[in-house]
């Protein structure tokens, strides 16, 4: 007979702790945790669970209670049934329906609106997908959801980003490009922030920004960058900063190539770099502080002169 492990905590709580109560039921519901009966729930056993299990044991013990955390099997029979305990379906499908309303409503909303709204839904998400430890074709239909969702709010917050293009990236010279007037979007972002850095630094070491408010704008004689039309955009997979590189001969270097990889994961997304969110809070802190292009530009180039240095004496991290 096959058999599968798992966790059992059974705890009895006094009945004058509401408190306590609301607090245990809320964290067993944020484990996500299964009922088998009043005061018994399961979880497949892990190192994690079962750490959290014991905690909750404690905490049980300390307010007066008692708990037990014990593992236990489920027979072939049993498993289909103990599988269905966790089945998140309803959970997505809530999920779904609440998505699709708040898609008409994005219009109403300021940027900061839309910016915390966005995050509190991803948040939301991440929790359920967190505990569907038996996923089906609920998480194949809630990610498809997502995805048109978020990319409304991508619209909305910023209706100029590039589209990505397809097509060879031609070489150039660095020579035929100095002292050039360069063009892009302002209140600068991730990308177009890295991209003006890597112009400066190493293209046109005497290049002159302007921000523009809206893609129109650009001057004839200006090379624009980071929006739809531009002389450098996204083309292919390539961000901005990556088609930059490519064009001008910089694929060589190493520590640009993990640059790279981090602009690439913050503003399309892909593999985790371990210090983007570090340099996605100094620019959002930076951006707050600093209404100036010019000074944001400035200050977080020494950022990325930082971090480029960093890349080049620490050593890559193997993948997990």
């Amino acid at each position: 007979m096959s058999s599968s492990p798992w966790l059992l905590l059974i705890v009895s709580l006094p009945t004058h702790g509401a408190t306590a109560r609301m607090r245990i039921w809320r964290a067993l519901k944020a484990l996500g945790c299964a009922a088998l009966r009043d005061g018994a729930f399961l979880l497949p056993a892990t190192p994690e669970h079962g750490a959290a299990l014991h905690d909750l044991a404690e905490e049980c013990l300390r307010e007066g209670g008692s708990a037990w955390v014990m593992s236990t099997t489920a027979s072939a029979d049993d498993m289909a049934a103990f599988h269905g305990l966790f089945d998140r379906s309803a959970d997505y499908a809530e999920l779904r329906r609440l998505w699709k309303e708040t898609a008409g409503t994005l219009a109403e909303l300021t940027p900061a609106e839309l910016t915390r709204l966005q995050k509190k839904l991803r948040r939301d998400y991440d929790a359920l997908r967190a505990i569907d430890f038996f996923p089906g074709a609920a998480v194949l239909e809630a990610e498809s959801a997502w995805s048109d969702l978020d990319a409304r709010f991508q619209r909305r917050l910023a209706p100029d980003e590039p589209h990505e293009t397809e097509g060879l990236v031609p070489r150039l010279d660095s020579a035929d490009y100095q002292g050039r007037l360069w063009a892009t979007r302002r209140r600068l972002w991730v990308d177009r922030v890295a991209s003006a850095w890597l112009i400066r630094r190493f293209i046109d070491r005497d290049a002159r920004f302007q921000w523009l408010g809206k893609p129109s704008e650009c001057p004839r004689k200006a090379l624009g960058f980071d929006f739809d039309g531009a002389t450098f955009t996204h083309v292919g997979e390539r961000v901005t900063f990556e088609t930059l590189m490519a064009s001008f001969g910089l694929e060589s270097d190493a520590a640009l190539l993990r640059l790279a990889a981090m602009v690439h994961s913050l503003d399309v997304g892909g593999e985790p770099v371990p210090e983007a969110s570090g340099f996605e809070a100094v620019l959002a802190g930076a951006r707050e502080r600093l209404a100036d292009d010019d000074a944001l530009l400035e200050e977080i180039s020494t950022v990325l002169d930082s971090l480029y240095t960093h890349f080049q004496r620490a050593p890559i991290r193997a993948p997990a």
